[in-house]
C-alpha cells in the first residue's frame, strides 16, 4: 500500500492522545481483522453451548487480549519498526521465522475469509458463493493495491466496523436477551468446567493470535505514528481496538443469547449464526446476517492480506516496490484454493488456527525480551513500565500453555 499521495502527517506533541483518522484506521484494521467469519461462528457456537456463562469467557479474554495488545503495540510503536525487523535485531533469523509463520497462517485463513464473503453475499442477494468470493477478492485487491484508494483504507475499515456493530446491535435489541443474567455470570459463572476454559482460550487465539495482533501496530508504523513521543496515542489506540472487538463480541453474544433463551435450537443448524439472526428478525434478520458476515469477511481479507504482506516487504527493496503485486498474488492464491476446493479446507483451517496459537507466544516473547533486555538500543533507552512487563509475562505464560495444546492439535492433524 502506497501512501505517497497522502498529505504529510504532523507528529503529535508528546502526551497528545487524539485519535485522528490514521489512528482510527489502525484501530479498526486490528478490530476488523479479528472480527471475521470464524469470530462470528465461534461466538455463536459457544453461546449456544454455554448460554449466559459465555459472558465470563468473554470478560477474561478481553482482559488477556488487552495485556497482549498493550505490550506488542507499545514495543513495535516505540521501536518504530515492524515486528519481523525487530525480531531479527533481537535474534538473527527470528524475524524470518516469524514472517513465515504469519504468512502461512494468514494465507490459509484468507481461504476461510473468502469463503465467508461468498456466503455473506449469498445470504444478502442469493448470489453464487464462488462468484461472490471472486468479486470480493477483486474489491480487496483494488483497495489494497491502488495507491489512491489505499489512502481511503482507514475510512473504509471504520465504516465496515461501525456497520457490523450497528446491525448486530439491532438484532440484539429485537432478540431481547437476559442482560441481567449475562452481567451476573460474567463475574459469577454458574459453571467453570473445561468447556468454559476451551471457549476462553479459543477466542483469545482468535482475537490476538497470528497476524491479527500485528495488523494495527504495523499500520501505525507505516503511517509515521511510531516513536516515544506517540506512546500515549499508541496505548490508547491498542486498548480501544480490543474494546471495539470486545463490544462486537458482546453485542453478537447478546443477540444469540436472546434467541437461545427464547427456546430456539440453533446449535445443530447448518449455519448457527444465520439461523440465530433468522429466528430473531425473520427474513430481514437473515439479510442483515449476510451484510454483517460479508463485511466481517471482506475486512478480514483486507487485514490478513495487508499484514501478511507487511511481514515480507522490508526484507528487500524490490519487495517494497512490488507490494501491489504481492497483495494480488496473496489474495489470488487464497482465492484459487477456495475455488478448487469448493469450500475452505477444514484440515488446513484447523491447522492454521493451531499455528496461530503457537505463533502468539513466539512473537509476544520476542517483544517482551526486547523491552526487558534490549530496551537501551532497540527502544532508544525508553524506560519500559514494570507493571506492563509483569502483565505481559503473565499473558505470555497463558499463551505458552495455549501453544502447547495447539501443538498437540497440530501433531494429531499431521498423523
Amino acid at each position: 500500500m502506497d501512501d505517497s499521495s497522502a498529505p504529510a502527517k504532523v507528529r503529535p506533541r508528546p502526551g497528545r492522545v487524539a485519535l485522528n483518522s490514521g489512528l482510527l484506521g489502525a484501530l479498526f484494521l486490528m478490530a476488523t481483522s479479528a472480527v471475521g467469519p470464524g469470530f462470528i461462528t465461534q461466538t455463536t457456537t459457544f453461546t449456544a453451548q454455554l448460554g449466559a456463562t459465555f459472558a465470563f469467557a468473554i470478560l477474561v479474554s478481553v482482559l488477556v487480549d488487552i495485556a497482549v495488545q498493550l505490550n506488542i503495540w507499545r514495543v513495535i510503536g516505540v521501536a518504530d519498526m515492524r515486528a519481523q525487523d525487530l525480531a531479527n535485531r533481537v535474534l538473527p533469523g527470528a524475524g524470518y521465522l516469524l514472517a513465515a509463520l504469519i504468512v502461512f497462517g494468514g494465507l490459509v485463513f484468507n481461504v476461510g475469509n473468502l469463503a465467508g464473503t461468498g456466503l455473506g453475499l449469498e445470504a444478502m442477494t442469493g448470489l453464487d458463493p464462488r462468484v461472490g468470493a471472486v468479486l470480493s477478492a477483486v474489491l480487496a485487491v483494488v483497495i489494497l493495491g491502488v495507491a489512491r484508494l489505499g489512502v481511503a483504507l482507514d475510512r473504509i475499515l471504520v465504516v465496515l466496523g461501525v456497520a457490523m456493530i450497528a446491525l448486530t446491535l439491532y438484532v440484539a435489541f429485537v432478540s431481547r436477551p437476559p442482560v441481567g443474567e449475562a452481567l451476573r455470570q460474567s463475574v459469577l459463572p454458574d459453571q467453570l468446567g473445561s468447556d468454559v476454559f476451551l471457549a476462553t482460550v479459543t477466542i483469545i487465539g482468535g482475537t490476538v493470535g497470528g497476524y491479527i495482533t500485528y495488523a494495527g501496530a504495523h499500520r501505525l508504523v507505516e503511517l509515521g505514528k511510531g516513536g516515544r513521543e506517540n506512546v500515549s496515542a499508541i496505548t490508547r489506540t491498542s486498548v480501544t481496538g480490543i474494546i471495539v472487538t470486545g463490544v462486537m463480541r458482546v453485542v453478537l453474544f447478546l443477540a444469540v443469547l436472546g434467541v437461545v433463551a427464547g427456546g430456539a435450537a440453533i446449535a445443530d443448524a447448518a449455519n448457527p449464526a444465520a439461523e440465530a439472526f433468522r429466528v430473531a428478525a425473520g427474513e430481514v434478520g437473515l439479510r442483515m446476517f449476510g451484510v454483517i458476515f460479508w463485511a466481517a469477511a471482506v475486512s478480514s481479507v483486507i487485514g490478513a492480506s495487508y499484514t501478511s504482506v507487511s511481514f515480507v516487504t522490508t526484507f528487500h527493496p524490490v519487495l517494497t516496490q512490488r507490494r501491489g503485486l504481492l497483495v494480488t498474488v496473496f489474495v489470488g492464491v487464497s482465492l484459487a484454493v477456495f475455488l478448487v476446493a469448493g469450500q475452505a479446507p477444514t484440515t488446513l483451517l484447523v491447522l492454521a488456527g493451531a499455528l496461530n496459537g503457537a505463533i502468539l507466544p513466539i512473537g509476544l516473547g520476542v517483544m517482551l525480551y526486547a523491552a526487558t533486555r534490549r530496551s537501551r538500543d532497540l527502544l532508544g533507552g525508553y524506560r519500559y513500565p514494570r507493571w506492563l512487563l509483569a502483565i505481559g509475562w503473565a499473558a505470555w505464560a497463558l499463551t505458552l500453555y495455549m501453544a502447547w495444546n495447539a501443538l498437540g492439535g497440530i501433531a494429531a492433524l499431521l498423523q
